[in-house]
Parts: structure tokens; sequence; C-alpha cells
């Protein structure tokens, strides 16, 4: 039995709304085109000025959210600082019905990338099964 990405990404989705955590648009008020799908310049979370995602699949999207999403969304005003960006570790993801990146790669990338000094606080939580 494989986890589901998009299923545990819901069921976080589900429970921070439940305590009043809320998307965020770059553009607020801004609604999709229902026929354009999905629209992937919003931060998952905002609470209290803090910012947070969930990244249990769009694998290829795990830096730039920390590098440039958050900063963003800082420089727009809407965040201080990113409470969280939870992705699953290595042996989560490896029980995943498709592949995501995982913690241990998400660190490797940040400490070989660096600090800049545009960067802003982030919490990054790895969690398992």
């Amino acid at each position: 039995m494989l986890y589901h990405p998009s299923s545990l990404n819901a069921a976080f989705h589900g429970a921070f709304a439940l305590r009043g955590w809320t998307p965020s648009a770059y553009t607020p008020g801004y609604q999709p085109s229902l026929t354009g799908g999905v629209v992937y310049r919003k931060i998952d979370f905002v609470k209290n000025r803090l910012g947070g995602e969930i990244q249990f699949g769009k694998y290829a999207f795990m830096v730039y959210n920390v590098c440039a999403k958050m900063t963003i969304f800082r420089n727009l005003g809407v965040i201080d600082a990113g409470v969280e960006e939870i992705v699953p570790v290595k042996d989560f993801a490896d029980e995943m019905s498709t592949g995501v990146s995982y913690f241990e790669q998400f660190v490797w990338d940040l400490e070989t990338r660096g600090v800049a000094d545009i960067d802003i606080p982030v919490l990054i939580l790895g969690v398992s099964a």
C-alpha cells in the first residue's frame, strides 16, 4: 500500500483551514478561469503574517518556495516569515505512489545554495508516516 501525495496535501489543507489558516494569491481577489487549470502563484496558508506550504507532490518547487515564493509574499506585505514548509523525509517519500522530493534533498539544496541577503526565516519540517 502506498501513500497518495494529493490526498496527503488535501488532508493537511483541511486541517490548517479548520485552524483559521487561509491561502493567499499574489493578486488579492484574483479568481482563475475554471478552464485555465490550477493557479500556482499562491501560498498555501497565511495566518498572523506567517506563511506556510505543504509539499507532498510538486517536487520541483520545494526550494523555489523558500528561496523565491516566501520572499515575494514578504515583499508584497503578506507575510513576515515562513512558519513551515512541510515535506516528507526520504523513508516516507519512498512509500508514496508518485515520485516526490524529500527533506534530506531539500536541506542539501539549501545548504549548497548558500545564504542570500533577501532570505527570510522559514522553518522546514520533515515528516514521516
